[in-house]
């Protein structure tokens, strides 16, 4: 062949080298594949004589890069005990567990929304320069309260505010009927618990009523209820009536943590001149209409005058969690009636699961550092994690009054037995321990040296301290209703058994190993 008048000649192709055959791209493709093949084959035996040291080696690399993550984690100690025991002892399930609970699926957009809802509302009110004025020239530890709450939310001191207490569920119903009657503007009920019978019927009737009316008319209960209390299309039910309906974080199997991020708070909020809050829920053995669990003694306080702004703008914040907005905020501007009459201050607040302040703990833990007489408390759970366990055990080793009420026939016995668990150290470094006889005591009370109190939702128990959305009403310096209090809890004192020092040593031997056993996963429960 020619070109350009050159004779050109084919190059035949040269023979490939077995060395060239062997370490070239072919050779390496061939061997990978019979070594496929061969693995192939042969796995299931390698697998029947390695397996359980396959087995150890994959759970010993679980347990110790899941450990070391929660070590370093901003966890409470007792909290990483727990998860660390758990995956130290089922490595491959506790890791699964561990980051199934970790991932909350279910919750993320309600924790990015949320956040999101307290940094838009912030500012939206403040403690007055001359209520800051005054707690400056005097007690001081009031303020420096407040400074801390500033970091969580929007949770200022007010004056000008009258607070009535109320002994029992019946009476604070009663009251609720009363106010709900007034109503001319809104009415905002936030709650954990909502079960059809005569109470929320009641209230019901003056819902759908007042909604007709033209008073805007909005509830919300926690998700949680659609298992056990209401039907999922309740929300569509009470629209009919002309009523705005809310669940707030309906569950979702397999995706939402059960335990996690509840919102158990308890807000009644009329014209935005008067407020509820406690530990009542809308259902019928709240006001013992239905006997569950022997007498049922709850509590409660109705807020008249400005400090009903904090507990409208609280109910505001959850309401806009699954929407945009708040767009609503005017109804902070409400005209609230004077209270020449009120004394001392009051700070409602909230507590949040989304950030990094156990607001609910640090409070009760203030009371009982600073406490000089006397601090009494009824709670119907008692699982509290190593740091308020200690600030008990301060308070009472300093020489204060420490007692606490618990209930005499509890609705849940292996938390119960928990609780009965801690007796021993509690009572044995002067911690007085009392349990109701009549029945169960659902009161989330704290009370100290004739000068301040705590009403509110927050139980002395991880779920309300660590998971759910809590909220309190603050009072202090206010003689009468905190007086109310006092009796009120020496008068529930005569209708209970005091644990002595040798009744917390001698309880059954299945109580005291049960309760070890059971600590282990009590941040969990």
């Amino acid at each position: 062949m020619t070109f350009n008048g050159k004779e050109l000649r084919l190059l035949k192709p040269e023979k490939k080298s077995l060395l060239r055959i062997v370490f070239g791209r072919t050779g390496i493709i061939t061997l990978l594949m019979l070594a496929q093949v061969v693995l192939l084959m042969e796995l299931p035996s390698l697998l029947s004589v390695h397996f359980p040291l396959l087995f150890n080696l994959l759970n010993g690399a679980a347990a110790t890069v899941v450990g070391l993550h929660i070590i370093n984690t901003d966890d409470e100690p007792t909290l990483k005990l727990t998860w660390l025991g758990i995956v130290m002892l089922l490595p491959l399930f506790g890791t699964l567990l561990y980051a199934y609970i970790r991932s909350d699926l279910g919750h993320r957009v309600i924790k990015s929304r949320v956040q999101s809802l307290m940094d838009m509302t912030r500012e939206c009110l403040h403690t007055e320069e001359q209520v800051r004025e005054e707690l400056k020239q005097g007690d001081a530890s009031l303020l420096q309260l407040e400074n801390y709450l500033e970091r969580t939310g929007c949770y200022p001191v007010y004056k000008n505010t009258k607070v009535t207490y109320y002994p029992l569920g019946d009476q604070a119903f009663t009251a609720m009927l009363e106010q709900l009657e007034k109503a001319e503007h809104f009415i905002f009920l936030e709650y954990f618990i909502v079960e059809e019978g005569h109470m929320w019927g009641q209230i019901l009737e003056i819902l759908a009523r007042k909604a007709s009316e033209g008073v805007e008319v909005r509830l919300m209960y926690d998700g949680t209820c659609e298992f056990s209390t209401l039907p999922r299309i309740y929300p569509e039910k009470l629209r009919k009536l002309g009523i705005k309906c809310k669940m707030f974080a309906p569950i979702m199997p397999f995706v939402s943590t059960h335990y996690n991020y509840r919102d158990h708070r308890k807000i009644m909020v009329i014209d935005g001149r008067v407020s509820f809050t406690g530990g009542i829920n809308l259902a019928d053995e709240y006001i013992n209409k239905k006997v569950k669990h022997g007498h049922w003694k709850d509590t409660a306080v109705m807020l008249q005058g400005e400090a009903t702004r904090s507990f409208t703008l609280m109910f505001l914040q959850m309401w806009h969690v699954n929407q945009d907005g708040p767009h609503d905020l005017h109804w902070l501007e409400a005209p609230v009636e004077p209270m020449p009459d009120a004394q001392g201050y009051v700070m409602p607040y909230g507590d949040c699961p989304l950030d990094d302040y156990r607001v609910g703990e640090m409070v009760y833990i203030d009371i009982l550092s600073r406490a000089k007489d006397y601090v009494y408390i009824m709670t119907p759970y008692l699982i509290v994690d190593s740091e308020l366990e200690n600030a008990l055990l301060f308070a009472a080793q300093r020489g204060v009054d420490v007692r606490m009420i618990l209930p005499g026939i509890p609705d849940k016995k292996i938390v119960n037995t928990l609780a009965k668990g801690s007796y021993e150290r509690l009572v044995r470094n002067g911690v007085k321990i009392y349990e109701y006889i009549p029945g169960f005591v659902h009161a989330k009370v704290m009370v100290s040296d004739n000068e301040k109190a705590v009403v509110g939702t927050i139980n002395f128990d991880y779920r309300s301290l660590y998971h759910h959305f809590e909220c309190a009403a603050y009072i202090y310096q206010m003689p009468e209703t905190i007086e109310s209090i006092r009796c009120d809890v020496m008068d529930t004192l005569k209708k209970c058994r005091r644990i002595t020092w040798e009744q917390a040593k001698k309880q059954k031997l299945t109580t005291r190993w049960t309760a070890k056993l059971i600590r282990i996963i009590a941040p969990l429960l």
